[in-house]
């Protein structure tokens, strides 16, 4: 808005003040007397321009995007450590059930034991929160000697760890509750209680799913891919607590559907033919994030169009998506996720 407040622009005006007779060239007292307002003022303009993005939902960032959903009820969501599966057998491989509490350790994570699913098996709590406790599969080993244990092993991610929300994030989600105001147990309402919960990523409702009084919500992780069951149970835990009465909810996983994608592909002198694969598979894993929830087929022109985009690819032929040459058609409580990617020359 204030681009064109340059320091020139500012300093000319102000030159314009005084009058034609006296010497306003530069090195002139009257010049170096104004010059240094001229850029104090410029510099006032570039941040007022600042101000002024900070103070709109779809330009704001950081805390003053923080202030701007808090005013409508939107609030980042914190880190969360992931919850895994961990695995405990006796020295003759029977299952082993660990005092709650016990701490694992796996490379740069230790996790904690806080609940028993089954003999041998319990929820294991990372203790530093975020996206990291979903990384390291593989032996644990216990902080503080376990008489009797043998092995202890780290699987499955049953509730996985979350960074903090990202601006980008914050930001839908905020825009979503403006542009789409909840009433009353609506379709947005069902849609902004979903996306609260720490790990959805994206949410889909249909209402009368299974007759009258009957609401189905459909999510995926924050990665765009299907949920766990934890997550789902979490989810389906807190609608409970917030939704009108009368309805009833049910809340499930979206189903992956592989996307196998092949092509051959002309390549530019100085590429190799696995740089341009990697790079290229990277490119439709994001387009496939994109598409979750919100369309109802995967285009075959737009990843086309991707791998026509991608670095070191000159042309392409014989580009088919799981087996076929033209969109790959989605069911309602489908999301598309990263198959295979085989490109040759």
């Amino acid at each position: 808005m204030f681009e064109n407040q340059t320091f020139e622009t500012i300093l000319q005006r102000m030159l314009d003040h005084i009058p034609d007779d006296m010497d306003k060239r530069e090195g002139s007292i009257i010049y170096d007397a104004l010059a240094p307002a001229a850029m104090e003022l410029a510099q006032m303009y570039a941040e007022l321009d600042v101000v002024l993005r900070l103070a709109f939902g779809e330009t704001s960032t950081g805390e003053y995007l923080d202030k701007r959903a808090a005013d409508f009820g939107v609030y980042r969501k914190q880190a969360t450590p992931a919850v895994r599966k961990g695995v405990f057998t006796d020295g003759n491989g029977a299952p082993f059930n660990i005092p709650i509490g016990s701490r694992f350790r796996l490379n740069d994570m230790v996790y904690v034991a806080i609940e028993k699913i089954v003999d041998g098996q319990f929820r294991m709590k990372a203790e530093t929160s975020g996206s990291a406790g979903n990384q390291e599969f593989g032996n644990m080993l216990p902080i503080e000697p376990i008489e009797g244990l043998g092995t202890a092993i780290l699987s499955d991610v049953l509730v996985p760890g979350e960074d903090e929300e990202s601006d980008d994030s914050l930001r839908k989600r905020f825009l979503q509750k403006v542009r789409e105001p909840g009433t009353s147990g609506n379709t947005a309402d069902y849609k902004q209680w979903a996306t609260e919960v720490a790990g959805v990523g994206a949410a889909k409702v249909t209402p009368l799913w299974n007759g009258p009084g009957t609401v189905k919500v459909t999510i995926v992780n924050t990665d765009m891919q299907p949920a766990t069951n934890e997550l789902v149970a979490q989810v389906q835990e807190y609608i409970e607590q917030v939704r009108p009465i009368g309805a009833t909810v049910t809340v499930t996983s979206a189903t992956g559907k592989p996307i196998d994608v092949s092509a051959t592909v002309v390549i530019a002198s100085g590429y190799t033919l696995q740089d341009v694969q990697d790079v290229f598979a990277t490119l439709l894993g994001k387009y496939l994030q994109e598409t979750a929830l919100s369309t109802t087929y995967v285009s075959y022109a737009k990843i086309g169009t991707l791998l026509l985009n991608t670095p070191g690819v000159i042309d392409y032929s014989e580009l088919t998506l799981n087996g076929g040459t033209a969109n790959v058609a989605l069911q309602d409580d489908e999301v598309p996720v990263l198959g295979s990617v085989v490109l040759g020359v």
